[in-house]
């Protein structure tokens, strides 16, 4: 099955609420083997609906339609679905009864237009709505598949779980599973990942490998199909396994994971703490750090030291340093690195110094980075970069390129 999702509404046009459902539908679609290539969006509209339903018929062989099933006048998905399809609307006593008991239980007076929630598509199978009034449907007409469901998600979400899902494997009769892995890599463009696995994109079958890159990160998300899900992770294995023989030494993490997340774990493990000394990045590290719950564990503290005057009296670093060999240099980064380290006590210190922008300082362009690691009594190591972009994306790469060169050497240390 190729399926499209349609959702009925024009607060998701006008943007006051997010389509959730056509997320959580693709999902569950995805872990049925059913793929999903249209999500369209349609206002409370019967003649733009109507022309929505001739596009996914003419594409679609599975087609889901969200909200527009409740009792008021812009609930219009089921009226034109079933002119569209020629077919009557009825009423299903069952859902007619649940609602009148709704009314009744509540205590609350049922006006006549919430008998409209109990109208279903003539011939359709009904799913059951145990969290709220209109039911949702299930029928084939001349090879396409419709499936209507309301819009709440609170309704929606346990109706396609418990009475939608088997609807389908029903129609499916053989199913087919889509797993997904996501191989997250970082220190290598997406240029440069993709020359290296050129060959394996190119010949993509199942799994197919799909890059994405975001803010200095590239991603591949592999996804096998397959009616057995042994023999599903087994292919993305296989295809992973060839994927990390060329670019394995970036791979750090997997799936929805991040950077700073791997990097608190790493840190976590062993009981290690961290302090740090940030000029150029403005308390940004320490900030990512401390928006992970049990960071305190981990954290000391840090110092912003924007200017000379922080630098050399609080931080002490070397005023014969400040001024021969500037703010932004490889001397600075490592004494701000061990200072701070000797300052807060703690295992790790890490430091950033560097020209964010708009105009170079000290003669250095724009994108000069230094980043000190200073790790417990072990030489301190300097990293220097030369990035591009803006102000706050080179900022934001500083901060990353902290947490991958600290994931690194914890690596090597075994942690």
């Amino acid at each position: 099955m190729n399926a499209e999702i349609i959702a009925v509404g024009s607060e998701l046009l006008l943007g006051q609420i997010a389509n959730t459902n056509a997320q959580f539908l693709s999902k569950q679609l995805a872990e049925l083997g059913i793929n999903v290539y249209f999500h369209t969006v349609v206002g409370d509209n019967s003649e733009r609906l109507e022309k929505v339903i001739n596009i996914a018929q003419s594409r679609s062989d599975l087609i889901i339609f969200t909200g527009g099933l409740g009792p008021t006048k812009d609930d219009l998905t089921k009226e034109t679905i079933a002119r569209v399809l020629g077919r009557q609307l009825v009423f299903d006593e069952t859902a007619l009864r649940s609602i009148e008991d709704f009314f009744k239980k509540t205590n609350r007076h049922m006006t006549e237009n919430n008998k409209k929630q109990a109208l279903v598509l003539e011939g359709s199978e009904i799913l059951p709505n145990d969290h709220g009034m209109a039911p949702g449907m299930g029928l084939e007409v001349d090879k396409i598949t419709y499936m209507l469901f309301p819009g709440p998600p609170k309704e929606l979400n346990p109706m396609f779980l418990i009475y939608g899902a088997p609807f389908l494997l029903k129609a499916l009769g053989v199913v087919e599973r889509i797993e997904s892995r996501v191989l997250r890599f970082f220190g290598i463009g997406e240029s440069q990942l993709e020359t290296e696995i050129e060959d394996l994109i190119d010949t993509q079958t199942n799994p197919t490998i799909a890059p994405l890159a975001s803010d200095g990160e590239v991603t591949l998300r592999l996804t096998a199909k397959h009616s057995s899900l042994d023999v599903a992770n087994r292919l993305l294995d296989d295809t992973e396994a060839q994927i990390l023989k060329r670019v394995g030494k970036f791979l750090y993490g997997y799936n929805s994971t991040s950077l700073v997340n791997e990097l608190m774990n790493k840190l976590k493990a062993p009981g290690l703490t961290i302090a740090s000394a940030e000029s150029l990045t403005g308390g940004l590290f320490a900030e990512e750090l401390t928006n992970i719950a049990g960071s305190s564990a981990v954290v000391k503290g840090g110092v912003v030291c924007y200017t000379n005057e922080v630098k050399e009296h609080v931080l002490h670093v070397k005023k014969e340093t400040l001024e021969t060999e500037g703010a932004v240099s490889r001397s600075t980064a490592l004494q701000l690195a061990e200072n701070v380290r000797k300052l807060l006590n703690s295992d790790i210190g890490i430091s950033f110094t560097g020209v964010a922008g708009p105009s170079e300082s000290e003669g250095k362009p724009v994108g000069t980075v230094y980043i000190g690691i200073s790790y417990l009594d072990q030489p301190t190591e300097v990293y220097p970069l030369q990035l591009a972009g803006s102000r706050q994306g080179i900022r934001t790469r500083t901060i990353k390129y902290g947490f991958y060169y600290l994931l690194q050497l914890l690596s090597k240390q075994g942690n």
